[in-house]
């Protein structure tokens, strides 16, 4: 990818797996920021790792962007730059892979953007990455915890 029109960065949380959990995610556009989190009463994780990616796309305002998405988690990273992502939606996510609801929702809005991930150490010496952790744990301690239905309807 040339350069990109936004970088995302990325982080969820969870206080116990499963257990109050909260995501932070950092857009970056030239010089514009934007910062998003919230939390959740009972979730996973992987949920929130995956949450935190979805609402960075959600939040851009136009299809067919470069995106660069930075995240510490090798759940997101490996399911889409190793393909296992287009494999459990050919599958119909058989053999009981989790997350449906979102890995759908994350598919659909990718489709939209030029999307890439790139690996990063978490809780290491990355700024970007390190302020996307405080913000999903400060999510994740929050007093106004929304309900993961997703998680509590999940088979």
């Amino acid at each position: 990818m040339n350069k990109p029109d936004v970088i995302i960065y990325t982080d969820g949380s969870s206080r116990g797996n499963p257990g109050p959990g909260g995501f932070g995610t950092l857009l970056m556009a030239g010089t514009h920021r934007k910062e998003i989190a919230k939390g959740f009463k009972y979730t996973t994780n992987n949920r929130m790792e995956l949450m935190a990616v979805i609402a960075g796309l959600e939040a851009l305002k136009k299809d067919n962007m470069k995106v660069m998405i930075f995240s510490d988690s090798k759940y997101i990273v490996d399911a889409v730059e190793k393909g296992w992502l287009k494999n459990w939606i050919r599958t119909g996510f058989k053999g009981g892979k989790k997350n449906k609801d979102l890995w759908l929702r994350y598919d659909e809005l990718a489709a939209r953007q030029q999307v890439k991930f790139t690996w990063v150490k978490g809780h290491a010496d990355n700024p970007f990455n390190n302020h996307c952790d405080e913000l999903a744990t400060a999510a994740a301690d929050g007093h106004h915890l929304e309900t993961d239905t997703g998680y509590q309807n999940e088979d």
